[in-house]
């Protein structure tokens, strides 16, 4: 196993309307209500954040090169998606 490089930026901004869009592509949007307080689905998610930006629940932890999305700050889901990955290995052909 090794640890991959990543780029990290922290922001205390509620996320856009897409990146709100790609987060539920992320986790599903049965998980809308988790990250936008009051929110039954995406499209409610982003009425209601668009309405009022206090409504967003954060943390959410993005990894927006491979599409997911750790929501809260369960530490060990968030180590499992930026931590360590398998290390590539060359394949052999028997």
């Amino acid at each position: 196993m090794q640890r991959t490089e990543f780029e990290l930026d922290i922001t205390e901004d509620a996320p856009t309307s897409d990146q709100l869009r790609s987060i539920l592509e992320y986790v599903g949007a049965r998980k809308a209500k988790d990250i936008v307080d009051g929110a039954r689905d995406e499209a409610d998610a982003i009425r209601k954040l668009s309405e009022d930006k206090g409504r967003f629940k954060a943390p959410v932890v993005v990894d927006w090169n491979n599409g997911k999305a750790v929501i809260g700050d369960n530490e060990s889901e968030i180590m499992k998606m930026i931590g360590m990955r398998p290390k590539e290995t060359d394949s052999v052909d028997i």
